[in-house]
């Protein structure tokens, strides 16, 4: 399996993943820091992957979204940007209705 299929497939399993530079109780850098604050601020479940555990991972994840920087947010398969593009988000509210809605998603396919 190519690297970028590999990626392919852990963020199709995931709901919500963030690459980043360290995990989510240590992160390697402030941006990483920043993503994952915004992330718990929203009170979401997420996975993570740590860029700094494999350079294959840390390049191919840039190739795959032509994106030059990490950390990168996925919320259902689709990106949806790095550390400033969530800040905004955020702020707005924008990015709390996207994590959200895939729940309530769910919830109705349950009933």
């Amino acid at each position: 399996m190519s690297i970028q299929e590999h990626l392919k497939k852990v963020i199709e399993d995931n709901e919500i993943i963030l690459f980043m530079k360290g995990t989510p109780e240590f992160p390697q850098c402030g941006f990483s820091g920043r993503t994952t604050q915004i992330l718990k601020a929203c009170g979401v479940h997420y996975a993570s992957v740590n860029v700094l555990a494999d350079d294959a991972v840390r390049e191919g994840i840039k190739q795959y979204s032509n994106w030059p920087t990490v950390p990168q947010l996925y919320i259902r398969g689709e990106f949806v940007g790095g550390c400033d593009i969530m800040m905004e988000m955020y702020e707005n509210g924008e990015l709390e209705k996207l994590l959200k809605a895939g729940e309530s998603e769910s919830e109705s396919a349950e009933q």
